[in-house]
């Protein structure tokens, strides 16, 4: 056969191919979702059952080394030792002050960039919320750092009023954490006001109701699922940190500490305190889904 035939015949073979996949959506559609598909079930839901199977293990008292049998002596005490539990606490205390914060900043913030700036101002007051974004986090954490530090920046603003800064500690971390997931929150509220159809505030108008009652009756109900969208990013962001505790929390326990901290002496802990922010936000999950926030994500 010459290579003109050879090339035809392969042409064909392509041309029958794409026709049969064009003829069958569900194998086209398979076929494309098998590599991410397999992608996450082996790599995400394969490290997670890792990380729950070892969470049963033990280690050896005397020589440090994980005795692969099968025990719940670690969730015993996780759950029995009060360190564990104020930490436990602590962090979600943590996450929670950190979401609630998020949302009532940005939602004034959202609502000047979508409802009262001009058309063409928007994209730019956008852009100017992602730009903190494309910084490195230790440079931001560090800047924060500085911010806060014995003589600081916040020393400094505050001194006229006799106060100071809040220093290094529990404070510190809110209020870093707080500047770092910012932006997720601010952009799902956004874009819920931005699609905030205009006649429905002119039609609470007209029914005599003033703003707080249009807010209460018509706004919130509509931007709440974009909300509770961005509470998802900044109370598991929260959660799961550790770094910014250790540059600015002070003596500060969070969960990523206590994590990181028994990595290499004692492995099987180190995996049943990070199922904890695993458990808690799937039950976070649960709760917020029935406000369509997963909708908004």
């Amino acid at each position: 056969m010459t290579t003109d035939g050879t090339t035809a015949v392969g042409r064909g073979t392509v041309r029958r191919l794409a026709g049969s996949l064009h003829r069958r959506p569900r194998l086209r559609l398979t076929l494309l979702l098998t590599a991410p598909l397999l992608w996450l079930a082996v790599l995400y839901l394969g490290s997670l059952a890792v990380l729950f199977v070892s969470a049963f293990w033990t280690t050896d008292s005397f020589t440090s080394q994980v005795v692969k049998v099968w025990s719940t002596e670690n969730f015993h005490e996780l759950f029995t030792t009060p360190v564990f539990r104020q930490v436990i606490l602590r962090s979600v205390g943590v996450a929670l002050a950190v979401t609630v914060l998020c949302a009532v900043i940005a939602f004034p913030v959202a609502f000047y960039t979508a409802r009262v700036a001009k058309p063409r101002r928007r994209p730019l007051l956008v852009v100017a919320i992602l730009t903190p974004l494309w910084a490195s986090y230790l440079v931001k954490v560090y800047a924060w750092r500085l911010i806060l530090s014995e003589g600081g920046l916040a020393d400094w603003m505050l001194a006229p009023f006799g106060l100071s800064g809040p220093g290094f500690g529990l404070p510190a971390t809110v209020l870093t954490l707080t500047y770092l997931w910012l932006p997720y929150m601010i952009l799902p509220i956004h874009t819920a006001l931005e699609q905030l159809p205009a006649n429905l505030l002119d039609a609470s108008a007209d029914l005599g109701a003033r703003a707080g009652r249009t807010f209460r009756s018509v706004v919130l109900p509509m931007v709440l699922p974009s909300v509770a969208a961005g509470s998802v990013f900044t109370f598991s962001l929260s959660l799961g940190d550790y770094i910014t505790v250790q540059i600015v929390g002070g003596k500060t326990q969070l969960i990523g500490n206590l994590v990181y901290s028994n990595i290499e002496l004692n492995l099987p802990m180190a995996a049943a305190l990070g199922t904890v922010p695993v458990v808690v936000i799937v039950l976070y999950l649960l709760a917020i889904r029935r406000t369509g926030a997963l909708n908004s994500l």
